[in-house]
């Protein structure tokens, strides 16, 4: 049903102030941006019942979307982006489309809209805006089709004055007809479906205050939660009301309401929240209530997995992984709810992105996280801003190719991918070696003689990228044989043997048999700047560089099981933090040592998730004394993906997951339960003991099973 959708904001001539705004967050409360939050309002009768409503909406900023008083959607999904590029707009943007089914002759819309980025993950085209469409079908088969225009009423809301700011004080204004405006967003349909939402009202959560009253109150939760910050007062006079989000105890984020007579607020940023410290003061001489809410969001959940072995305590692991991983499902994956990082994170995703295949299985967010790296790489000239990432996104792209069996997913992504090995092949220096990146981040989040390995020098970061670019390559040579491209197939494949014949050569120590992480090399003067520190000429060996030459096979596989071994018996030296251990893990999997080693690596996990049940912490140890964890970072996660694949043996042998190879083992436990989320369905294999494995497994599935 074709129409044509027109977006509207604030007319011009009575709120000059509030039509344009910055691009990008610098900091929440950057006056340049012009902080605005608008409502558009339409109500339409109909002599019929309307039995559903196909909506596409969108907004620049952020949009609260209601129908008949009842919430609707959140949006619209994120654009994406990255730490760079951020001074000029981006053209990628987003609508949401959902369905509604009032079964009603009426139908009120109502939306909220904020103009300005104020989080690290926002982005605007410069000046506000809302979209709506929504085709209606009638009861009686019918169909017709409205959309935002002149007739929508328009109003600012100056009560919002802030990023977590509400004064009730300040009146709303007039509602007056909306300017329809010129569309320069040009949005695409995003393939996700809208977050879902419930409020969390913990114990105490509804407050009395007596005339003058102060009141502090802890509402605690029993898990961290991503969300948003919901108030409703009843006051004959002023109530001053702050609500802190906290994971744990720490500091935390505070948003502020006054309310002057009942009111309602609800924020626009999405919070972490293990507790809320709720301070509220009634400056009214009556008395007053408050209810305070946590609105729990998260990419929806409609399908679940569960896993289970005979260990409580990895089971409690596994429990809190996946929670952790849900509240980290947005709009994109976040690093953590606390942070709403940028799609630069590559690291966190993909993990975060095997992770859902034992937990939840719709890979839909994972696949359009690809889609959005890519659209970023292109812009870029094939260049991201951590550069060990850019080259995780490459195997993120094949394994989510692997999973959905979906070529075209390849195919659009396709040029980023020539870009960015274009872009790698400048970095290659005469000895075969990556000598002149921008950076050489990230490796892991540890701090080795006060520097650090976000962005280390040459010295402790040369070798880990070029283990990465090596497995980038060798996934770009399967993706390319996939896309049916043999030229680019075969120089992948020359460029990673002269890879490695570089990397073995030059970083590999054959006294020690291990690698070290860089040459001591000078780098380059005009690389230097805050992300690319000078070399230094101590020489380091560590575990980072040598889990991934194990990883993806830089040196054969008898080298590989030496390095593991004396990484785990410590005879190399090094810390690890949780996002490392992916690696590890993988890199045990990968060469036959998942028994000897898989369960041992785990027990890591298990006094953190003991101390703190409610979220997955970020890290193992503080990179400095200073430094505050979150609990929120699904990064940390991948007990949750790599427990159940190592005792399921898992080996997807065609896209799609159309024929699978298992080796079920039970490690050593006396038994286990696993399920893995297919596009087919549900595999689920129990073990016992000694016993035979008992496998169900979905039609379709071309399905091998060996015995350890």
């Amino acid at each position: 049903m074709e129409h044509k959708e027109q977006w509207i904001w604030l007319p011009a001539s009575r709120w000059p102030e509030n039509q344009t705004t910055i691009i990008y967050a610098t900091q929440p409360d950057d006056p340049a941006g012009h902080y605005t939050v608008a409502e558009f309002e339409r109500q339409y009768a109909f002599d019929r019942e309307v039995v559903s409503a196909r909506l596409r909406f969108s907004a620049d900023t952020a949009v609260q979307l209601y129908c008949n008083g009842a919430f609707v959607a959140t949006g619209p999904a994120s654009v994406g982006g990255d730490f760079i590029g951020n001074e000029t707009v981006r053209d990628n943007f987003y609508a949401f489309e959902t369905e509604i089914h009032p079964k009603e002759r009426e139908l009120r819309f109502f939306a909220r809209v904020r103009m300005m980025p104020v989080q690290i993950c926002e982005y605007s085209k410069g000046r506000g805006g809302f979209m709506l469409s929504a085709i209606l079908t009638f009861d009686d088969g019918s169909q017709r089709v409205v959309c935002t225009d002149e007739t929508w009423l328009a109003r600012r809301v100056g009560a919002y004055c802030a990023s977590g700011r509400y004064d009730s004080r300040i009146a709303p204004e007039d509602a007056v007809n909306a300017q329809v405006i010129p569309d320069i967003w040009r949005v695409t349909t995003a393939p996700i479906p809208v977050r879902s939402e419930r409020a969390l009202a913990p114990e105490g959560s509804d407050i009395a205050l007596a005339p003058g009253e102060k009141k502090t109150v802890l509402l605690e939760f029993d898990m961290i939660y991503a969300g948003f910050v919901w108030l409703r007062a009843e006051t004959g006079g002023e109530l001053e009301v702050s609500v802190t989000c906290r994971e744990l105890s720490e500091k935390g984020v505070c948003e502020r309401a006054v309310f002057a007579g009942d009111g309602e607020y609800r924020g626009f940023c999405v919070r972490s929240a293990g507790n809320l410290l709720v301070e509220a003061e009634n400056r009214s001489a009556g008395p007053a209530r408050l209810r305070v809410r946590f609105i729990d969001t998260h990419y929806p959940v409609t399908e679940e997995a569960e896993n289970a072995v005979s260990d409580p305590a990895l089971n409690q692991v596994l429990k809190t992984c996946k929670h952790t991983l849900m509240i980290c499902r947005q709009t994109h994956h976040l690093d953590g709810p606390g942070h709403c990082e940028p799609l630069a994170c590559t690291g966190d995703y993909y993990i975060e992105s095997l992770m859902t295949l034992f937990s939840f299985g719709d890979m839909r967010l994972a696949e359009f996280d690809v889609v959005r790296t890519a659209v970023l790489l292109e812009r870029e000239n094939g260049r991201m801003f951590h550069t060990t990432y850019s080259c995780i996104w490459v195997r993120m792209l094949l394994d989510m190719y692997m999973i959905t069996g979906h070529r075209t997913l390849l195919e659009r992504c396709a040029r980023a991918l020539d870009l960015l090995l274009r872009r790698f092949e400048t970095y290659i220096g005469d000895n075969g070696l990556i000598e002149t990146p921008p950076d050489y981040m990230f490796v892991d989040w540890i701090y080795i003689d006060g520097l650090s390995m976000h962005h280390p020098p040459k010295a402790l970061g040369q070798t880990c990228l070029n283990m990465f670019y090596f497995g980038a390559l060798d996934a770009a040579e399967k993706v390319y044989d996939a896309l049916s491209r043999p030229s680019d197939t075969r120089a992948c494949a020359e460029k990673r043997e002269a890879l490695r014949e570089a990397v073995n050569g030059l970083l590999f120590d054959a006294e020690k048999r291990c690698y070290f992480e860089g040459l001591n090399t000078p780098t380059d003067e005009a690389l230097l700047g805050k992300w690319m520190p000078p070399n230094v000429s101590k020489r380091y060996y560590l575990k980072q560089s040598n889990i991934l030459a194990a990883y993806f096979g830089v040196c054969d596989d008898d080298t590989g099981r030496d390095i593991l071994r004396r990484i785990m018996s410590d005879e190399i030296g090094g810390d690890c933090q949780p996002y490392f251990m992916h690696f590890l893990l993988e890199a045990v999997y990968r060469l036959g040592l998942r028994e000897n080693y898989t369960l041992s690596i785990l027990e890591r996990w298990k006094q953190p998730v003991l101390e703190c049940p409610k979220g997955i912490a970020e890290g193992f140890v503080k990179p400095e004394p200073t430094y505050q964890f979150d609990h929120s970072h699904a990064w940390a996660g991948t007990p949750l993906y790599a427990l159940p694949k190592a005792l399921l043996g898992l080996e997807i042998a065609e896209p799609g997951m159309r024929a699978l190879r298992l080796s079920p083992s039970t490690l050593g436990l006396a038994q286990a339960h696993v399920e893995l989320l297919t596009p087919l369905g549900r595999l689920v294999c129990d073990m016992r003991g000694q016993e035979e494995p008992v496998i169900s497994c979905p039609e379709g599935i071309r399905l091998s099973v060996s015995q350890r």
